[in-house]
């Protein structure tokens, strides 16, 4: 009776230390049949590109994958092509951390004096309403067509999304955990760290993912519109010359660098959420 006892107690130890396991190579799996078809939709979605290109569709218009990786290739393969990745790259960097610490700055400061907010909300809210590009001659008059007028372009749209995400988490930040930590003799710098930043978190790396792009677009426009370097510039060039295997690179190039920026944000979203203990509230929640 002992025996069958133990086996009794041990064998649902041995089943419940195994599931994480089984879990573990089942996500594995599911995570390498969801790369498996992203490049199966890419691979046909090319093939079916160039078994298109003429026949169906004007071949002047998209050009070809083939010609398409030719002009990639002398791109990246000369000095003046990696002048305009550096020169973009540069604009977007600085763009979008001047927008981010303005962003925050802006949001911080109506959000923690609720008069100011409501005085000067309808303010920031007519300022956003402008389309961004539409600011880029008066950026050029004040800039030149050097990076600076690029860069105060591409921040102007990072800091209105980093501002609204700010302003709106600090208003809804709970008054009641606020009023706890101080009955609790907290001072600001304990609710700041216990409330504040745990309540800002996900809004603020949503905002970082959101802005990312917007900072590309920017910089993007302002050298569509005034440049003498940078991959915009290159593609004003390219569709002025009817060079679409020119322009359907620079455009590759443009996605690389969007994934690169989306996927060190994406890290540093997944790492501070760790830091802080909030990460868990992300995992989907087992059923059953």
């Amino acid at each position: 009776m002992a025996t069958v006892t133990h086996k009794a107690v041990t064998e649902p130890d041995t089943e419940t230390r195994g599931r994480p396991a089984r879990k573990r190579r089942a996500g594995g799996q599911r995570t390498a049949t969801v790369i498996a078809l992203r490049v199966l939709v890419i691979v046909v979605a090319v093939a079916l590109w160039q078994m298109m290109s003429g026949p169906v569709v004007p071949e002047y218009a998209v050009s070809k994958p083939t010609e398409v990786y030719d002009a990639l290739i002398d791109m990246l393969g000369s000095a003046t092509g990696w002048t305009d990745i550096r020169v973009t790259t540069v604009e977007v960097l600085a763009g979008f951390g001047l927008g981010v610490a303005a962003g925050t700055v802006m949001g911080l400061v109506l959000g923690s004096f609720p008069l100011l907010g409501r005085v000067l909300e309808p303010l920031v809210a007519a300022l956003n309403g402008i389309p961004k590009i539409a600011l880029a001659p008066l950026f050029l008059l004040f800039f030149g067509i050097g990076p600076w007028s690029k860069i105060t372009i591409a921040m102007t749209g990072v800091a209105f999304v980093v501002f609204y995400n700010v302003y709106l988490g600090l208003r809804l930040r709970e008054r009641e955990l606020v009023e706890v930590v101080q009955v609790m003799g907290g001072r600001r710098h304990h609710v700041l760290g216990y409330v504040t930043i745990p309540t800002l978190a996900a809004p603020f790396f949503a905002a970082l993912k959101t802005g990312g792009p917007l900072a590309i677009l920017g910089v993007i426009g302002g050298e569509f519109i005034a440049s003498s370097e940078g991959v915009g510039h290159e593609l004003f060039t390219a569709a002025q010359n009817l060079d679409a295997a020119a322009e359907f690179a620079g455009l590759i190039v443009l996605v690389a660098l969007t994934l690169a920026l989306n996927g060190v944000l994406s890290a540093l979203d997944t790492y501070a959420l760790k830091c802080l203990g909030l990460a868990a509230r992300r995992r989907p929640q087992p059923r059953g």
